[in-house]
């Protein structure tokens, strides 16, 4: 017998998400895993670290010519991040 107060386990999952604000974080994660994506393997290749604090976008950089382009680039990039991930997650980009 079913009870009438059934929900899909998916749904339940969302709410929990929502509830305790992990979708921020998650948020989060696929931005840095979908940085090749945004950007391209070639800038990947020169892209050694990536991290999110404080809503800063942290990269290194190995190349001294590709940070340049970044960092000339950086707004459009956040743009971009902002609006592929739906919301404002990242205010500021800061290359190493």
């Amino acid at each position: 017998m079913r009870r009438s107060n059934t929900q899909p386990l998916s749904e339940i999952l969302k709410e929990f998400v929502r509830q305790h604000h992990f979708d921020r974080k998650l948020k989060e994660v696929d931005i840095v895993e979908g940085w090749e994506n945004l950007l391209g393997k070639t800038i990947a290749h020169y892209t050694r670290r990536l991290y999110i604090s404080n809503r800063i976008l942290y990269v290194e950089i190995t190349s001294a010519v590709v940070k340049n382009e970044l960092f000339l680039m950086r707004e459009e990039i956040c743009r971009r991040i902002n609006e592929n991930a739906g919301e404002e997650i990242i205010s500021r980009i800061v290359f190493k």
